[in-house]
């Protein structure tokens, strides 16, 4: 850390100042031209933690999809399909048992064995042919948004949370004071989404040690670099690459039931989660499970204060920021070269 800030003094100039700017603006108690300026407190929060636990969304589905597109290579652009489908299986099995926790598996036992379908079917034969795989992903994508509008119609589905997930929990953050007896008023936040963003902190932490500190992660990482030394040692390269697939897939399913869960399931979100699966893994990096949590987080926070702030340019935000990595940092903020 001393190393990095010899070598780079402004730039650790910069973002120590940015730091204590943004914790200042979390923790004190605004004066009245900032609330002027910016707006209230309690917007501002909201803005934050709702792009906080978006970020931790757009993660669940970036990692499986940059297992399969950033380290395997794999063009897979129906994943944003298997997302969609994720989150209808959830939606059916919650309402089917009446157990909220019970879909979560279910939608990443199915959505994973489609995975493995596609991989040994499509990507099996087509390994190095991103074009083919792009064409032939697209069309899946089509067919299976089409199949799941003619089996789910066009309504908006929620997938409800359990009582003990509902209602609001009390923060320690302070956004404002009463004004007739001077009490701390303290942001009120829904309690599912801290839980899901948590379990989406657990998940990338268990993604990464897979992938760096165990002996499937180290057989995924040497197929990648080489197939064929690989496979000469006797290693199952198919076989490892299939459950890798497997988890990808299935990591979208989840992140269905979550996407369900605090939002909605309906025809057009899986667009939606492709490219934001799309511009995650290019801001954080390809083949980066640390880059996709930082992009994520990026993509997330900016969307939210871009619709509140900017709202007609929200989007633009977004694709404002992925220009500005590609331009200074093509391989990502935390991309290897």
């Amino acid at each position: 850390m001393i190393a990095l800030v010899e070598r780079h003094p402004w730039r650790a100039a910069v973002v120590t100042v940015a730091v204590a700017i943004l914790l200042f603006l979390i923790f004190a108690i605004w004066p009245a031209w900032l609330v002027g300026l910016i707006g209230r407190k309690k917007v501002f929060l909201n803005a934050l933690f709702n792009g906080i636990t978006l970020g931790g969304l757009y993660f669940l589905v970036a990692s499986g999809f940059t297992l399969i597109f950033g380290l395997m290579r794999n063009v897979n652009l129906a994943h944003g399909s298997l997302y969609l489908l994720g989150g209808y299986i959830g939606y059916g099995v919650a309402e089917w048992t009446g157990y909220w926790l019970f879909a979560f598996p279910v939608a990443f036992i199915v959505v994973g064995a489609i995975g493995i379908l596609m991989q040994v079917v499509v990507f099996r034969k087509m390994e190095g042919e991103e074009l083919r795989q792009t064409l032939v992903t697209i069309g899946l994508s089509i067919v299976l948004a089409d199949l799941l509008l003619w089996g789910f119609g066009g309504d908006f589905f929620n997938i409800a949370a359990p009582s003990w997930l509902s209602g609001p929990m009390e923060t320690f953050f302070v956004t404002g004071v009463k004004r007739s007896t001077g009490d701390l008023i303290f942001l009120k936040y829904p309690l599912v989404r801290i839980v899901i963003f948590a379990a989406s902190v657990v998940v990338g932490v268990a993604m990464w040690l897979m992938l760096n500190r165990t002996r499937v992660g180290m057989l995924i990482r040497a197929g990648v670099d080489d197939r064929d030394m690989l496979s000469a040692t006797g290693a199952r390269i198919q076989l490892v690459f299939a459950g890798v697939f497997a988890l990808g897939a299935g990591l979208a399913g989840i992140a269905g039931v979550v996407g369900g869960t605090f939002q909605s399931i309906a025809p057009g979100e899986d667009i939606r989660f492709l490219l934001a699966s799309l511009v995650v893994v290019i801001v954080g990096g390809m083949g980066s499970i640390t880059g996709a949590a930082l992009g994520a987080l990026i993509i997330g926070i900016a969307e939210q204060f871009g619709s509140v702030y900017f709202p007609t340019y929200a989007v633009v935000l977004t694709f404002l920021i992925m220009v500005l990595v590609l331009a200074f940092r093509p391989r990502g903020l935390l991309g290897q070269a």
